[in-house]
């Protein structure tokens, strides 16, 4: 390693610094306040924890991204968290032990093998809010539309929220009766939404009529409320929880174009970002020109089963940093006082007293100031006053 690479960061990893990070904090504070503001009580999990407690109930996927490293103390894996969920399960399972609705919110770094998206980062700031105990409509709407008002706290405008349930594909693939290695080919192709693929693998399947066209109908229900019309005529009657499903989404469509009239609502119902992860109702927000969710959410009801106390859970999540990086996050920046170094009791009072009140007070420590200042500490008739840096 030459000199010069020391000092380079590993890739999609990156740091904050002055101007970015006073926006990084501003915006986590306004939108954990905004949490408590709904009854959702902040949380810390540890950044890193034993792996089969890390990842236990998560997905293969979380179990390829996470960082995993050996505890010098018992020699037992431990790993560093790439997502929160499963630790605020175990909160919840383990330590709060509540019976009732539990609402709780999370802000912090994880670190990921791999780039998540095409912004490229490994590294997110990710902030989230899950709610546990409920497994009612009334949830589902409750958590995305704490989702939708975090967007907008952080000034973000022109939403598409995506809505779609992993119910619908799995029916639809139960009532198949397919292989595992043909159901594995599907979501792939699914995933893939390679439409002329699909039809032509579809045809080679030993089925019904009706379930070659439920297969390549899942695909092309991605559009606009209408989606919805369409997958009732095409899919209805399959099964109780297709069914269900497309019921769900109705109500909730119609609650979120009450609620929000400006945000614009697409579905996708072979979505399957979250197939191996979520239970019911998946939802993504997204803003024009920038290709990734900006937020993401669901429910996942089987996430606590592995700790021995299975919850109804719903929840969502979102990237700090990459909030800043799309919304124009103002951040009010104090007045500046440049101070001589505190020699004496009474200037020390009075620099204490001006922070107090919420002055940024620098001590001239040489006869340089990198710092643009509003004001000057000068010592006039016996006493310290502020004295305009103009002046």
């Amino acid at each position: 390693m030459t000199l010069a690479d020391r000092w380079l960061l590993p890739e999609g990893v990156d740091e904050a610094l002055p101007e970015q990070a006073a926006k990084i904090e501003h915006l986590r504070r306004t939108l954990l306040n905004l949490h408590e503001s709904w009854g959702y009580h902040l949380v810390i999990p540890p950044l890193l924890e034993y792996l089969d407690s890390l990842l236990i109930g998560a997905g293969s996927d979380l179990e390829i991204e996470t960082f995993k490293v050996i505890d010098q103390l018992s020699g037992r894996l431990m790993g560093v968290r790439a997502d929160f969920t499963s630790q605020v399960s175990r909160i919840d399972a383990h330590c709060l032990k509540g019976e009732g609705v539990q609402r709780l919110s999370y802000c912090g770094s994880v670190l990921r093998t791999m780039p998540a998206g095409l912004d490229g980062t490994r590294s997110p700031i990710q902030l989230g809010a899950e709610l546990y105990g409920h497994g009612g409509l009334e949830s589902d709407i409750e958590v995305l539309s704490l989702m939708l008002e975090t967007l907008f706290s952080a000034g973000l405008s022109n939403l598409v929220l995506d809505l779609s349930h992993v119910n619908i594909v799995r029916g639809v693939l139960a009532a198949c009766e397919l292989t595992d290695e043909q159901e594995s080919k599907l979501l792939e192709l699914y995933n893939a939404k390679d439409l002329p693929e699909l039809d032509a693998f579809v045809k080679g399947l030993s089925l019904t009529s009706d379930q070659a066209a439920w297969l390549v109908l899942l695909p092309r229900l991605c559009g606009g409320v209408e989606v919805l019309q369409t997958a009732v005529q095409g899919l209805g009657g399959i099964s109780q929880s297709i069914d269900d499903a497309l019921a769900l989404l109705s109500s909730v469509s119609a609650v979120i174009e009450r609620r929000y009239p400006a945000i614009g609502l697409h579905f996708d119902l072979s979505d399957l970002v979250s197939y191996s992860y979520h239970t019911g109702l998946l939802f993504a927000a997204y803003v024009p020109g920038h290709g990734n969710a900006i937020a993401r959410g669901g429910r996942y009801n089987n996430i606590g089963e592995a700790f021995g106390r299975s919850r109804p859970a719903t929840g969502f999540s979102t990237d700090v940093k990459a909030l800043v990086a799309l919304a124009n996050v103002h951040v009010a920046t104090p007045k500046t006082v440049l101070s001589p170094v505190c020699q004496s009791d009474a200037l020390w009072a009075k620099v204490n007293a001006l922070r107090a009140q919420g002055y940024r007070v620098i001590e001239a420590l040489d006869d340089g100031c990198v710092d643009t200042v509003d004001f000057t500490l000068v010592f006039v008739d016996d006493a310290w006053q502020l004295v305009s840096a103009e002046q």
